[in-house]
């Protein structure tokens, strides 16, 4: 057909050109490289075979250097006390496994699975953030496993019940968060009395040991404990957060804070606090979060002692932690709370610094859920208006602005002033307009009371009609008794 049709426009075609290079007799496309579509599939078939026949020595290629470099590795760890055959064994088995997944890849049966897993990828809800998670775990699981060579024959002890913990946990997601934290707790009590009893371990080395049993569990936890559906802890964050938003003029004299900010060394201790309360979301460890709040907690104790040249005491700490707090906002705040509470070491929450200090910031939450003016010595007009946005304390004066102050910061509070009179006149004109509107209700609801009265008192008495008189052009003429009309006098001439 294409030989017939380019003749009939006058174009001359070998009919041979547009057979298939195979020679089969079927003609060829240019799309498949002059192939017709049989022929295609078959040389397609061939060049992937050889691409996966390729593929296939390139893996077994790999398997043999990281085998051999696996053994080369070993052989040089040999003189080490310690060794892990459980865990070597699968470590090489995880190997294999990775190998054979590569090896399965190429298969012609992979194909047909590849929609399948890129569905898959596409629902995952940040891939980036898994994928760093995962490396964090990784390298956790590797530190720990380092660390627990220097206890010898307890650490493989140690290393075995935190796998059977990780194992029971993953099989216990349907029990509530307070029940998982008892497990935590249990089993943070049962391996420290082990490790104190039964492998004789030093008290200094059971608490290291402690901390790194609890770095290992709950970085491998964290995404399954932390701020689960199953709570209201995200509703109970979003609830502080408004509160601060809506106490942010809260200065730090009405907290009686004993800070000068206008030093320059209080103020980047200020700013060093404020940045380690606001780090304590970022970790996923209960005691790296414990840390950041002993951080900044010192940083506040180095503010004040500035200010005052002397050591700070606990009464000016709280009050002090209470404005960092009020100044920084803390993202998830009582999810962090909550988190180290239920999942952190209970010897460091009821001994140490660290416990002193995580206590003192949930005495600051709790006095922030509850603040009102009684607390910050303010009326209720004055701490209705500041919540409501009226005004703010913090507000200047215009004569007690500095020569180099900013002459749009000044406009500004030009403004602000102008707007608060206007709302104030307008605030009068409303309430004059509604006593004027009772008063015009009042006069008619009286008046009508008073037509009311008078018309009992005085009721009308409605008399009948009387028989009107007859006009004068009537006709009836006798009952009125009047003179007959005049008749018109005709004279002659």
């Amino acid at each position: 057909k294409m030989s017939l049709k380019s003749e009939r426009r006058g174009i001359h075609v070998d009919q041979s050109e547009l057979l298939c290079k195979k020679g089969c007799g079927y003609y060829g496309n240019p799309a498949w490289q002059g192939f017709c579509s049989k022929c295609w599939r078959e040389e397609y078939h061939k060049a992937r075979q050889k691409q996966i026949q390729e593929d296939w020595e390139l893996a077994e290629r790999l398997q043999r250097e990281e085998e051999e470099a696996y053994a080369s590795s070993q052989s040089t760890q040999g003189a080490q006390s310690l060794t892990f055959s459980k865990f070597e064994e699968k470590k090489t088995n995880e190997k294999t496994r990775k190998v054979t997944t590569v090896k399965k890849f190429f298969t012609a049966s992979s194909r047909a699975g590849a929609k399948k897993a890129e569905l898959q990828e596409t629902k995952a809800p940040s891939p980036s953030v898994n994928r760093q998670a995962s490396i964090e775990t990784d390298r956790v699981s590797k530190e720990f496993i380092e660390f627990l060579k220097t206890y010898q024959k307890p650490g493989q002890d140690i290393y075995k019940q935190c796998k059977l913990f990780l194992d029971t946990m993953n099989h216990k997601r349907d029990l509530s968060i307070e029940e998982q934290s008892e497990c935590a707790q249990d089993f943070y009590q049962n391996v420290a009395e082990k490790l104190q009893t039964r492998w004789k371990v030093p008290p200094e080395k059971v608490e290291k040991a402690m901390d790194q049993i609890e770095r290992y569990i709950m970085t491998r936890q964290y995404k399954y404990v932390f701020c689960p559906e199953t709570t209201d802890d995200e509703k109970k964050d979003l609830a502080v957060q408004k509160r601060i938003r809506a106490l942010h003029w809260v200065t730090p004299q009405m907290l009686c804070v004993p800070v000068n900010e206008e030093i320059p060394e209080v103020s980047d201790m200020v700013v060093k606090a404020i940045t380690d309360i606001i780090e304590m979301d970022s970790k996923r460890v209960p005691r790296e979060k414990l840390a950041c709040i002993t951080k900044c907690s010192k940083h506040i104790f180095n503010a004040i002692k500035i200010t005052k040249n002397e050591p700070a005491s606990a009464d000016d700490f709280l009050p002090t932690l209470i404005y960092i707090v009020l100044k920084g906002n803390p993202p998830r705040l009582q999810s962090n709370i909550q988190y180290i509470t239920r999942f952190c070491n209970p010897s460091r929450l009821m001994t140490g610094e660290d416990g002193y200090y995580f206590t003192n910031l949930c005495c600051a939450v709790a006095f922030i859920e509850k603040l009102d003016a009684q607390s910050l010595n303010l009326s209720q007009e004055d701490f209705d208006r500041y919540m409501s946005g009226q005004t703010s304390p913090k507000k200047q004066e215009s004569d007690s602005w500095s020569p180099d102050t900013c002459l749009g910061v000044k406009q500004m509070y030009k403004n602000l002033d102008l707007l608060s009179q206007l709302n104030e006149r307008q605030e009068r004109i409303v309430s004059e307009a509604k006593k004027l509107e009772k008063d015009l209700i009042d006069w008619t609801d009286g008046i009508t009371k008073e037509v009311q009265d008078i018309v009992e008192k005085y009721p009308l008495e409605i008399k009948p009609k009387s028989q009107a008189l007859a006009a004068i052009d009537s006709e009836n003429v006798e009952n009125d008794k009047l003179p007959p009309p005049l008749q018109p006098q005709v004279y002659a001439g």
